[in-house]
C-alpha cells in the first residue's frame, strides 16, 4: 500500500471518529481545508461517497461505515503493537485515555494520580470527562470508570474505590415552609434539583431503599444540571434539595450550610470500577496504572 493511501485512511478514520472536520483536522495536525482535499481524494480514487457533510455534522454514508469498521481496527492493532513495544525501554511509556464522571475523576481517580506520575514520568494520561456512559471501544477510550453495576459484563473490570452513598441535602431554609421529609415519597412536595444523563435520555432518578426493597422517584424542580457538584452549588443558595454523593456533602452538612435528610432510605451503591475491554492487550504503563488505582481495602 503506498503510503499516501495510508495517510488518507488515517485522516479518514480520524473524521470518522470526531465527527468533525475541525476536531479531526487539530488531531492529525493539518488544516481544515488540507483535510477536506485529502478525503476527497480518496473518494475519487474509491469512487465513493464515504462522508455525508451538513453545516453542523458529519457522518458516514453506507460506504464509509464498512471502510470504518474493515480499517479501523486493523490501525487499532498497529497501534496496540506499537505500545507494547514500550516493555523494551527501561520504564513503563505510553498515552491513555480514561473516560469518567466529574466525581470519579475528583473524588478517586486525581488524588491517586497526583503520586502516580512521579513515579512513572513517561506515561501521559488523558481523562475525558464525562458523565453518559460512552462505548470506550468506538470513542477509542483505553478505559473507562463508572459504578460496577453500570459496567457491561464483557469488560475486564477493575475496583477502584470503597462502596459509597447518596445524600439528600438541602439549605435550612428549604425546610421551613414544607419541613423535613420522612419518607422518599414526601419529596414530591419539594423543589428539587434534577441531574441529567445523556445515556438515559433524562434525568437520573433518586434512588432509595425502604425495608429492603428498591424504590425510584421522580423529583420535580425549577433546576437541573449535568453534574453533580453544580448542583450542590445550587443546594448551598436555597435553591432546592440535590442528591449527591455524600463525601461532596459532608463538608458543608459539618459546618451547618446544608442538612441531610433520609438518610436511613439512603442504599450504598458499588463503588467505582475501571473497565477495559477484554480484547485489550495491557501495556506495561496501563497496567501500572491498573494496579496505581485498584482499590486495596
Amino acid at each position: 500500500m503506498a503510503r499516501e493511501s495510508v495517510n488518507d485512511l488515517m485522516a479518514f478514520l480520524a473524521v470518522a471518529r470526531e465527527k468533525s472536520f475541525t476536531r479531526a483536522a487539530a488531531k492529525v495536525g493539518v488544516s481544515q481545508s488540507a483535510l477536506s482535499h485529502i478525503i476527497r481524494q480518496l473518494e475519487a480514487r474509491l469512487g465513493l461517497r464515504l462522508l455525508t457533510r451538513t453545516t453542523r455534522a458529519v457522518s458516514l454514508t453506507d460506504a464509509g461505515e464498512k471502510l470504518f469498521q474493515g480499517v479501523g481496527p486493523l490501525f487499532d492493532e498497529i497501534d496496540a503493537q506499537l505500545e507494547n513495544l514500550t516493555a523494551l525501554r527501561d520504564r513503563p511509556a505510553g498515552n491513555i485515555r480514561i473516560t469518567a464522571s466529574d466525581h470519579a475523576i475528583r473524588w478517586m481517580i486525581w488524588p491517586k494520580l497526583k503520586n502516580f506520575f512521579p513515579n512513572y514520568p513517561d506515561v501521559k494520561v488523558e481523562l475525558v470527562r464525562e458523565n453518559a456512559l460512552s462505548d470506550i471501544v468506538t470513542e477509542r477510550f483505553d478505559a473507562g470508570v463508572r459504578m460496577g453495576e453500570q459496567v457491561a459484563k464483557d469488560m475486564i473490570s477493575v475496583r477502584i474505590s470503597p462502596d459509597f452513598r447518596f445524600a439528600v441535602v438541602g439549605a435550612p431554609s428549604c425546610f421551613e415552609s414544607k419541613g423535613i421529609p420522612e419518607h422518599p415519597q414526601e419529596l414530591v412536595r419539594h423543589n428539587c434539583i434534577n441531574e441529567r444523563l445523556s445515556t438515559l435520555g433524562g434525568f437520573w432518578p433518586w434512588e432509595f431503599e425502604d425495608g429492603g426493597k428498591e424504590m425510584k422517584i421522580r423529583v420535580e424542580g425549577q433546576l437541573a444540571f449535568n453534574n453533580s457538584y453544580q448542583g450542590v452549588e445550587a443546594a448551598l443558595e436555597g435553591l432546592g434539595l440535590a442528591y449527591v454523593p455524600e463525601d461532596i456533602a459532608l463538608p458543608h452538612i459539618e459546618e451547618g450550610r446544608l442538612v441531610r435528610v433520609l438518610e436511613a432510605f439512603s442504599p450504598y451503591w458499588d463503588g467505582y470500577h475501571l473497565y477495559y475491554p477484554s480484547r485489550r492487550q495491557s501495556s506495561p504503563a496501563f497496567s501500572a496504572l491498573v494496579d496505581f488505582l485498584r482499590h486495596r481495602t
